[in-house]
């Protein structure tokens, strides 16, 4: 309240902003009250508010129509649903990328498009490491292709979107944003669904990722793309913990499958468990000293393979491999996938207390 002294009237002057979470709009009024005569000079002094709200409609108008779900079925029953994008056009060929667990096991996939429109789909390939999976479609309804975008190029705390279908067809087309959280993260991935199978290297986004949205566009504020969606976190302690594939490793195993060739992983010839899974290892009659706490132990050793023509054997424990310390199956996995088929690495192993190290040179995974 604020009192003029050369009147004798009281000019009460309210600002506020209105939030409609309705509508999405903001805007400002202003309310003047007990004033029986206001002089323009009065009001042309009050400073006009203007608010301004970030929108993202126009990035999601850009991409929205190369946005897919993706139906798998077997035997004409629906296994799973996820959804896909189109990221590249050749002639009339439209080439769509999804993860691999969307398509794995399916014997007919069919796209349903933003205005409704189901479509076939044919698989190219897929790999299940890198979780990327390439379909083609000839449809002259596949019209918009979606912009690559570079992740490296993006910062942590830039605004990102997702396009999906959650839960299925009935809600395509949804979108969520939110920030990326994080770069260069490594996640722990199981196929068996008991322990850690390998690490990926993903991007993390607090970005809404439901199921549904496997294999959909992570983007970037100008709807560019910057990832594939692929993990979240779920636990009931964790919020807001989803992660995408970078944009240019999964073109980089697009490429590979595209071609019609096959994602080639380097063998060694061993099968393998973590050496915390003691039951395991003590049903398999191995035995960890004492004095080891992290490593992997080997339980078979396949005959004419990489390892058994290095001399390793059943029951040693791997440590290293090369100069990279190894915890676990997973991050040796990992470090092994870092190499190409044909390259010769050091592995570092345990033997009766005493420790090896054996030149193995990777022959071609099966």
């Amino acid at each position: 309240m604020k009192e003029n002294k050369n009147k004798s009237n009281i000019i009460v002057i309210i600002v506020a902003v209105l939030l409609s979470f309705v509508s999405g709009t903001v805007g400002a009024f202003l309310v003047i009250t007990n004033v029986p005569s206001i002089s323009k000079n009065i009001v042309e002094n009050v400073s006009k508010l203007e608010y301004n709200e970030t929108s993202i409609a126009d990035s999601v108008d850009k991409v929205k129509d190369a946005v897919v779900v993706v139906m798998s079925y077997k035997n004409n029953i629906q296994i799973s649903t996820g959804t896909g994008f189109v990221y590249k056009k050749d002639g009339d060929t439209s080439y769509i990328m999804t993860n691999n667990h969307v398509i794995d096991g399916a014997d007919k996939v069919q796209l349903i498009l933003d205005d409704g429109n189901t479509i076939d789909a044919t698989v190219v390939g897929g790999e299940t490491y890198s979780d990327i999976a390439v379909l083609t479609s000839t449809s002259d309804k596949l019209t918009t292709v979606i912009e690559i975008g570079d992740s490296s190029e993006s910062r942590v705390g830039d605004t990102v979107f997702t396009v999906g279908s959650p839960m299925g067809e009935e809600y395509r087309g949804t979108v969520t944003k939110g920030t990326l959280s994080g770069k260069d993260r490594l996640v722990a991935v199981s196929f068996s669904g008991t322990t850690s199978d390998y690490y990926m290297k993903v991007l993390q986004t607090d970005a809404a990722i439901n199921p549904g949205n496997s294999g959909g566009p992570l983007l970037n504020i100008n709807g560019e793309v910057i990832g594939v969606n692929s993990l979240k976190l779920v636990e009931d302690e964790i919020e807001g913990m989803g992660f995408a594939i970078p944009i240019e490793d999964a073109l980089n195993y697009a490429e590979t499958l595209e071609s019609g060739n096959t994602v080639e992983r380097p063998y060694v010839g061993i099968g393998m468990l973590d050496i915390t899974d003691q039951y395991y290892l003590w049903q398999n009659g191995i035995s960890i000293p004492n004095n080891i706490t992290e490593g992997v132990a080997i339980l078979t050793v396949e005959n004419n393979s990489p390892a058994s023509n290095a001399g390793i054997q059943k029951g040693d424990i791997i440590i290293k491999l090369n100069d990279t310390d190894i915890s676990s199956v997973a991050e040796f996995r990992y470090e092994l996938y870092k190499h190409n088929v044909g390259d010769t690495i050091n592995i570092t192993y345990i033997r009766d207390g005493k420790e090896n190290t054996a030149k193995v040179t990777l022959g071609k995974s099966k």
